[in-house]
């Protein structure tokens, strides 16, 4: 089979890998269709989290058919068109059982192993999904590859990132970050009932999606700021959804929010130490939020909502390459080249 392999900081490579196998009894084999370039992929490939073994198959985001399965998988079988949230979970444990799907006490991450230990990848041509009756879903009849793809991730992410600030009607929210979770999370926030949604993002192209989405966006802090203060009498955003990750928009976020307000921040930090104090949060009596979405848990869910009443996120998904030219994705991605949002791996 063909994979893109972490290969260290800023390179990746498309290598012919040898096929995966049945592992566990458990396990399910998964010939992917489609699989995504995720923000999260960014880390290791800037540097910015460490750790990963090189050879590593990447990716978290993938659909596709079953082949294979082992001789305890029950609910899924083969031919079935799949997708997977980020993680594997096993649906038994007390984390499961609470919803918190993302913290199961046997899950793995997609596309992370080190010093030998881990799973491969979805940025692959087949991949090996272990607890496979509980991890895989099975696709509606009628969603596209790309939602599916969507629903793995991004629109489950962007669903928790907005749900974490208790939306309500007559309050203002705000997004940093208008990434393919930004974005999701604007929609979310308008479907959990929000009617002022403000966002920022440096990227023109993101902002006019932004925009088109409902929300009112800015390339510039200080022109949000004032804003946001116009709207609410100096007071602040009523919930911040913090998407980047980085130092610099936690510290806006803070700046952002009023007294007793709620900070959703679902951005990956890989930073040792808050961008603001223990003091600072006290201070504002802030309501802070965080963690890794429980993705299967919210792909039933919201695919059901999305079967009863589908969205269009045609606009999602910007650029499409073939496995070959994944080093060309990586890079039109990673450097936001060509107005890039999302971009996926066709097979």
């Amino acid at each position: 089979m063909r994979g893109v392999c972490f290969r260290g900081v800023g390179r990746v490579a498309v290598e012919s890998l040898t096929d995966p196998v049945i592992d566990s009894s458990g396990d399910a084999i998964v010939r992917v269709e489609l699989a995504g370039l995720c923000g999260s992929d960014l880390h290791p490939f800037f540097g910015r989290e460490t750790g990963i073994d090189p050879g590593t198959v990447m990716g978290h985001e993938f659909v596709g058919e079953v082949v294979a399965v082992g001789h305890r998988v029950k609910l899924i079988r083969v031919g079935d068109r799949v997708c997977a949230p980020f993680t594997t979970n096993c649906g038994e444990c007390f984390f499961c059982k609470r919803g918190l799907t993302a913290r199961c006490a046997a899950g793995q991450l997609f596309g992370w192993r080190e010093q030998g230990v881990g799973l491969h990848g979805g940025q692959a041509s087949m991949v090996r999904v272990p607890l496979a009756d509980a991890t895989l879903m099975t696709i509606p009849s009628g969603m596209s590859n790309e939602t599916a793809l969507l629903l793995g991730d991004n629109l489950s992410t962007g669903y928790f990132a907005a749900e974490g600030v208790g939306v309500q009607p007559d309050g203002v929210y705000l997004v940093i970050g208008c990434g393919t979770v930004g974005l999701l999370a604007i929609v979310a926030a308008f479907q959990q009932g929000a009617t002022t949604v403000l966002a920022i993002d440096p990227e023109p192209s993101r902002l006019a999606i932004a925009r088109s989405l409902g929300a009112v966006a800015f390339s510039s802090p200080d022109e949000l700021l004032s804003e946001l203060h116009k709207r609410t009498d100096g007071r602040g955003a009523d919930g911040v959804m913090e998407l980047v990750g980085l130092p610099q928009a936690q510290q806006l976020a803070y700046q952002a929010i009023r007294p007793g307000g709620t900070m959703s921040v679902i951005g990956c930090h890989c930073t040792p130490h808050f961008a603001f104090s223990p003091s600072d949060a006290y201070n504002k009596n802030l309501m802070f939020r965080t963690g890794r979405c429980s993705a299967r848990h919210y792909m039933s869910k919201l695919a059901d909502k999305l079967v009863a009443n589908p969205i269009d996120l045609s606009w999602c998904i910007t650029h499409r390459f073939s496995i070959d030219d994944a080093v060309q994705a990586y890079d039109v991605f990673a450097g936001r080249k060509d107005g890039c949002v999302k971009a996926v791996l066709t097979f």
